[in-house]
């Protein structure tokens, strides 16, 4: 099994969470690829372009594993619904429903504004500073329908109760309409940063085994 970690919005691979995940795989004997899904434009990014780079870091002769963070649990969504060799997800508060969560926060005003401009500033937490982003990500995002993500694939889905930004209730639909998905609610919001050895007490089972996920809920 190969495993892969896939970054939230306006983050990156030397998020907290990304680092402290590799760490612990990495004592169990695994590696852990943390792509860039910034790639150092993140003007363009969309997740379009995020399902992309994924399909091509891939290799679709072996299976994997795909832990993703908030967008990047969206993108994992996808990705494993298009590609076969994605055989397990870890998702930590994936972000089902993004713009229904965003929209109303930015504000229609904002948002036309946005369209009208062509770019909105967003901060990144990377960079540690506000960047543009493309009215394209919002085109581009308006195309994907949560419902069309079908492929029967072992998940595990970690939220937390306090999360703000995506809430809960996201991932409980998400899990209640899908067999082998199985939702653990945790005392924590959407950074999940204090929850960090609850996450890894969860996961390493099916790290350390190579185990698939099964039951509902």
């Amino acid at each position: 099994m190969n495993y892969l970690y896939l970054h939230g919005f306006a983050s990156g691979p030397q998020s907290q969470k990304a680092q402290y995940l590799c760490d612990r795989i990495q004592s169990l004997g695994f590696s852990l690829q943390i792509p860039d899904l910034n790639q150092d434009d993140f003007l363009h990014l969309t997740l379009s372009r995020q399902i992309q780079q994924v399909h091509q870091i891939l290799d679709t002769a072996t299976p994997w594993t795909i832990i993703g963070s908030s967008f990047g649990g969206l993108t994992a969504a996808w990705v494993a619904q298009r590609q076969p060799a994605v055989q397990q997800l870890i998702l930590l508060a994936p972000a089902f429903g993004f713009l229904n969560h965003w929209l109303p926060i930015l504000g229609e005003a904002q948002r036309q504004q946005w369209q009208e401009q062509g770019t909105l500033a967003v901060y990144h937490h990377s960079a540690q500073q506000a960047l543009p982003l493309s009215y394209r990500f919002f085109e581009d995002l308006s195309t994907y329908r949560d419902d069309e993500l079908q492929r029967p694939v072992p998940t595990l889905i970690l939220h937390g109760t306090q999360d703000t930004t995506i809430p809960i209730t996201a991932s409980e639909k998400y899990a209640v309409q899908r067999s082998g998905t199985r939702l653990i609610p945790l005392e924590t919001d959407h950074a999940m940063t204090d929850a960090l050895e609850q996450i890894w007490t969860e996961m390493k089972p099916l790290i350390k085994d190579d185990n698939h996920l099964s039951g509902n809920g």
